[in-house]
């Protein structure tokens, strides 16, 4: 909570910021100079990527200085997504400020609203940069009215994951997943028992957002606040309400089990054989894969009976360019950027870790066949992106108060398990989300 109320703050005074960025480079960049190292030009890398992703991500960095000789990056971890960006609100707009900053998705708004940051848009159109073959539905979270922001790095969506052993004990189909919320509902009777529940949904905003955009609804009004600053939620919508109503009667029927809002002990559970299903990440795929005792499976994500499916938003964050510095720095970093999108890093860095490759040929890559080999599952995650069409839907919402509107349905979804009306606890939260709205509008 200490977390979300730092970032609640950051949002507020997000224009105050800017405002005080203005000054800043009204002075002009040609005064500022490009911090080297012996010769080369400095790049600092500010990024969220903790335990083994840190790793890949050194790796990913040495290996670029190593390839010129010209610039070199420094990868400096920042702890989580949100104490990096409270570290970058403090420094951004002067000299400490990080070259190239690692934010998660539901920062976008954030980071555009401060005005310290250069679009990548300036770079792609200055050198008429192809990005043909970047993942639209990846690119699109990041671009506002035509203008891409930043650069995707780390990409996921949700995905179904079940137990294909348990599939076959309870004589359902392994290799045919629940399509449709009736076709869950059926699958998880059959697999409940004294011991084990059908399914589950970590208690966190992000899976309601996704199970709401895959029937086509919206989060907030304004085409997800794509045409037009938000001004009200909307998620207490009908697709909304069959998302809660699916959760609350699976509950109530005993074949929904209730993991809370930690990650690993969702994951444990599934391990475990203490629930046959739930949604995960994407880049949570291959792990589960390698340490579950039996054989997982991998399927898209389940919409009502006789809706059409639309498919998935994309998490997790992307690299943004910092403004007021050298237009060498900028330079040097867009270099960076774009080594960071080449087929043959984007396929390292999907096999090494799970998140989607920014460059569709990266799936190409021999190194990626060869995963897709071991790990089928991988491919299916894919598969679902690309099938996802573009809307409003599932380009995703931007509001400044992202973090505590997830908050707010969090705190729904518990309420169910205490039982609570699905519509009730979808318009409580729906009712708190537009009171911090307001809040942050007004102060713009």
């Amino acid at each position: 909570m200490k977390k979300l109320f730092l970032f609640m703050v950051l949002t507020v005074f997000a224009v105050v910021l800017a405002a005080c960025g203005d000054k800043e480079e009204a002075q002009g960049e040609k005064n500022v100079e490009a911090p080297k190292v012996d010769g080369k030009t400095e790049v600092v890398f500010w990024h969220a990527m903790s335990g083994d992703l840190e790793k890949v991500v050194n790796t990913l960095v040495d290996n670029f200085n190593a390839s010129q000789a010209e610039i070199v990056v420094k990868p400096i971890f920042q702890g989580t997504y949100e104490e990096a960006i409270t570290k970058f609100n403090t420094v951004a707009g002067t000299k400490d400020a990080p070259t190239v900053m690692q934010t998660f998705e539901v920062g976008t708004k954030y980071m555009i609203d401060t005005g310290k940051i250069e679009p990548v848009q300036k770079f792609i159109d200055a050198e008429n940069y192809d990005t043909s073959k970047w993942e639209k539905n990846i690119t699109n979270y990041y671009a506002v009215d035509g203008v891409q922001y930043s650069m995707p790095f780390n990409s996921s969506t949700p995905i179904l994951i079940y137990n294909k052993d348990a599939f076959k004990e309870a004589g359902l189909d392994p290799e045919n997943p629940p399509k449709t919320y009736e076709e869950l509902r059926v699958a998880a009777k059959a697999l409940t028992t004294d011991e084990q529940y059908g399914f589950s949904v970590l208690n966190y905003g992000w899976f309601i957002e996704e199970l709401i955009a895959a029937q086509g609804g919206l989060f907030v009004n304004e085409e997800n606040g794509r045409k037009g600053n938000a001004t009200e939620a909307v998620f207490n919508s009908p697709e909304g309400q069959k998302v809660f109503n699916l959760i609350s009667e699976m509950y109530n029927e005993g074949t929904f089990y209730n993991t809370g809002q930690n990650w690993d002990d969702m994951r444990a559970a599934f391990q475990s054989g203490k629930i046959a299903m739930y949604l995960d990440s994407s880049a949570g795929v291959r792990g589960m894969v390698e340490q579950s005792p039996f054989e997982v499976g991998a399927g898209y994500l389940p919409v009502p009976e006789g809706t059409e499916w639309e498919g998935v938003i994309i998490g997790g964050a992307s690299l943004w360019m910092a403004n007021g510095i050298a237009e060498e720095q900028q330079k040097a970093a867009w270099e960076f950027m774009k080594y960071l999108t080449s087929a043959e890093v984007q396929a390292q860095w999907h096999v090494n870790t799970g998140y989607f490759a920014i460059n569709t040929d990266a799936y190409n890559e021999d190194i990626v066949k060869t995963e897709w080999e071991k790990y089928p599952q991988l491919k299916v995650t894919v598969d679902q992106l690309a099938a996802t069409k573009p809307t409003a839907a599932t380009q995703g919402a931007l509001i400044s108060v992202f973090p505590e509107a997830r908050q707010k349905v969090v705190n729904a979804m518990e309420s169910l398990y205490q039982g609570a009306k699905p519509e009730e606890a979808l318009n409580k939260a729906v009712q708190e989300t537009n009171q911090a709205l307001e809040l942050a509008n007004r102060k713009k």
